[in-house]
């Protein structure tokens, strides 16, 4: 949880630590609710910082994923979960002649989606309630919800929403037909795996061509959101406009989620340091019309969200650039700090009431 100055810290906020006086004497407990009275004593007091779990705060970063009891999980979580649930055993039960439930993952789809002004690219991170998770499976959700938001932001006709979402839900069904030894392998894989592996677009194209209530360009999305628009894709090296709308799309919050995502050993990106790379990736791969669309509007309206940077410092943004939404100006203690001039400096997690 984020230590905070006392002048940043809201009444409502939960204490998750002592506050302990100059003299060692206990002011507030560990668990305190704080009202407008208590902040008054933390300031008679001189205490500087206190350390504070806010309701709904959640780091993005680390993509802690604890178990968290049915009763108290949000609608937007629950319906999440049950998309989950249904697109795994859907998945588990594409074998050759099985028909996907195709109505009932849009029957599911269309209820998640219903929630999805609740739904923040940066900021939401998936609950645990106990079952196993498959990375990929729970990437293909936020896929969907993450390309759903960005046809909407790139004002794409209405009707191609839901289609897109689709695209971005499943996008990977391929991986159903790849080599159990080989997608699961801890260890590095050889020319002729990594190969197997590629094939997942083609395999994903084969299952939903021709799918009734599925559009050309979900099955096209499959095939292509690999595909870069200078050439340097996979598996037919397209380029420029032979790549469809709805891959070109997909590509980008595919590539957010795998970025952003902690999977094995290594730890999810920094969402911030994540968009800056995909704005460099812009150039000459992804549609830079997309990708600055969705940067700009990822980023929007976060004046006084609560981040920490790589040095460990905590603060609140007051002001981003337009030109440089990736790296606002924070405040630390009533000190500005200009991330687009301290170029060392980045935002590594990002808390969110």
């Amino acid at each position: 949880m984020p230590v905070l100055p006392v002048a940043q810290v809201q009444e409502g906020d939960c204490l998750t630590s002592d506050v302990i006086t100059s003299l060692g004497s206990l002011l507030l407990p560990e668990g305190r609710i704080l009202s407008d009275r208590d902040l008054e004593i933390l300031q008679a007091f001189l205490i500087p910082n206190v350390e504070v779990r806010r309701n709904g705060l959640i780091e993005t970063t680390e993509k802690s994923e604890e178990n968290v009891p049915e009763s108290e999980v949000q609608p937007l979580q629950q319906k999440f979960l049950e998309m989950e649930k249904l697109l795994k055993h859907s998945f588990d039960r594409t074998g050759p002649g099985d028909k996907l439930p195709v109505l009932e993952l849009r029957k599911t789809l269309l209820e998640l989606i219903d929630r999805i002004e609740e739904y923040n690219v940066l900021t939401f991170v998936p609950v645990q309630d106990g079952s196993p998770v498959e990375r990929w499976i729970r990437n293909s959700v936020l896929c969907a919800l993450t390309s759903y938001k960005l046809a909407k932001w790139c004002k794409l006709p209405e009707k191609d929403w839901t289609q897109i979402a689709l695209a971005g839900l499943l996008h990977d069904i391929g991986n159903v037909r790849i080599d159990p030894a080989i997608f699961h392998k801890p260890t590095r894989l050889t020319p002729a795996e990594i190969q197997e592996m590629r094939q997942h677009t083609v395999y994903g194209f084969r299952l939903l061509e021709g799918v009734p209530s599925l559009s050309q360009g979900v099955a096209l999305a499959a095939l292509q959101h690999h595909e870069r628009l200078d050439g340097s894709g996979y598996p037919m090296k397209l380029s420029g406009d032979k790549i469809h709308q709805y891959a070109k799309i997909v590509a980008i919050a595919d590539m957010y989620h795998a970025m952003t995502t902690t999977r094995n050993e290594r730890k999810g990106q920094s969402p911030y340091l994540v968009l800056e790379e995909l704005q460099s990736e812009s150039f000459g791969k992804l549609d830079p019309l997309f990708v600055r669309t969705f940067i700009d509007r990822a980023t929007h309206f976060h004046n006084g969200m609560l981040v920490q940077l790589n040095d460990n410092r905590v603060g609140e943004i007051v002001f981003t650039d337009v030109q440089n939404p990736t790296r606002p100006m924070i405040s630390i203690y009533g000190e500005i700090v200009n991330l687009s001039k301290q170029r060392d400096l980045y935002i590594c997690a990002i808390y969110s009431a």
